[in-house]
């Protein structure tokens, strides 16, 4: 088994939720008593965040680099950045480290694809819907991609932030997050893309009613395969 990488904390609520699906699939796929093989170094999230919040891009990306390049010395054989926000600065860390980036828009695409749709929503922080390296992206995968509007995508936004980040849980915001999923189907979306890791500890299939796109757990399935792939 190959050791995955994971660079998390942003938030460590999304970064606990990566190690344990890692572990339960693996433990599926193996069973008895196996777990992951994984190296998880977790950052100071509030340092990210001030960098996100000051459009301070490349600063946020230095961080995250030297921390990748961390965990590649101490011996991961492939790295899962536990964030999309901060995919923003993926190819800064790409171009870094010796060892592959498994890159979530990617592998959220090739799910999308598999099901046969072309058009989705996307959910997420206001960076990762209202910026271009996220998008952009999925259109690289032939996805048409819609975003909510203005005034969901700031609900979206402060309920990952204020709740989310913070553990919280809240059966109202879940009643909102469906009024947006539902306003996203009547534009036109097959799909719903849950393109923030803390989405899945609020929203779930029966939540939407068109399949949605769990990103954490399909970038875990898509690293245990690697891992668990014969060299």
């Amino acid at each position: 088994m190959r050791t995955i990488g994971m660079l998390g904390g942003m938030s460590w609520e999304s970064s606990a939720h990566y190690y344990r699906l890692a572990n339960e699939l693996v433990a599926e796929r193996l069973g008895g008593l196996h777990s992951v093989r994984c190296l998880l170094l977790s950052v100071d999230f509030a340092e990210i965040e001030a960098l996100q919040a000051g459009g301070r891009w490349d600063e946020a990306g230095a961080l995250l680099v030297r921390a990748a390049k961390q965990i590649e010395t101490a011996g991961a054989d492939l790295l899962v950045l536990c964030t999309n926000t901060m995919h923003k600065v993926a190819d800064q860390i790409e171009a870094a480290i010796e060892i592959p980036l498994l890159h979530l828009a990617d592998t959220t695409a090739t799910a999308v694809t598999a099901a046969g749709l072309q058009v989705v929503g996307l959910l997420g922080t206001a960076f990762t819907m209202e910026q271009d390296f996220y998008r952009d992206r999925l259109s690289g995968h032939r996805l048409t991609v819609l975003v909510p509007e203005r005034e969901d995508r700031a609900l979206v936004h402060s309920v990952i932030y204020d709740e989310l980040c913070r553990g919280i849980v809240s059966e109202t915001s879940r009643a909102a997050y469906r009024r947006v999923i539902d306003r996203l189907v009547a534009a036109g979306a097959q799909g719903v893309v849950l393109g923030c890791t803390e989405i899945e500890l609020l929203i779930s299939q029966e939540d939407s009613p068109v399949p949605v796109f769990p990103t954490t757990r399909l970038h875990v399935e898509a690293a245990v395969d690697k891992a668990l792939a014969t060299p």
